[in-house]
């Protein structure tokens, strides 16, 4: 399964993908470009391409838009100045044709800091309602630091992208 992880710069991409592998989160630097960590997940292999958030670099996110099964969109909950921003950036990916069968997953990061918004006030400032209504998505609370959510949300989108592209026993 091919999945690409977006969002906005340090909204906590990297250490999301080093979280799941269950590797060292205490040093993580940004991307320069993208990184690509393969996984054994639920005995399905994922390819997640981790691309740089920094807005000199978003350009190039439709570079890796091509045969992508599961978008996942990470949100910085606790950086209320960035979320138009996150909107806007979000509203452009959803729009891409090479993306429109991909399973989305939200993850509203950083539930663990004070002042965070909830997923239910992140969906709202994001208006996920108005996505349309063929596409598959689920927004999950997560806090990469302790791990919390992490699993729910690659659970749900492992399984909704293996419904759609395996034949299930």
């Amino acid at each position: 399964m091919r999945i690409l992880m977006v969002g906005l710069d340090n909204s906590g991409k990297t250490t999301i993908v080093l979280k799941i592998n269950e590797e060292d989160t205490s040093v993580v630097s940004p991307p320069l470009g993208f990184n690509i960590k393969t996984i054994t997940y639920q005995k399905y292999t994922l390819n997640i391409w981790d691309v740089g958030g920094q807005r000199t670099i978003r350009s190039y996110w439709r570079n890796y838009f091509e045969q992508t099964d599961g978008l996942v969109w990470v949100v910085d909950s606790s950086d209320l100045r960035r979320l138009d921003d996150c909107k806007m950036e979000l509203d452009n990916l959803l729009k891409e044709e090479r993306l429109s069968g991909a399973s989305l997953l939200i993850l509203a990061n950083k539930q663990d800091i004070k002042g965070a918004l909830t997923p239910a006030e992140i969906a709202k400032v994001l208006n996920l309602e108005a996505i349309d209504k063929t596409r598959h998505w689920k927004i999950v609370g997560c806090s990469a630091y302790t791990g919390e959510g992490l699993l729910e949300g690659f659970d749900w989108l492992v399984q909704d992208v293996a419904s759609r592209i395996y034949m299930l026993d």
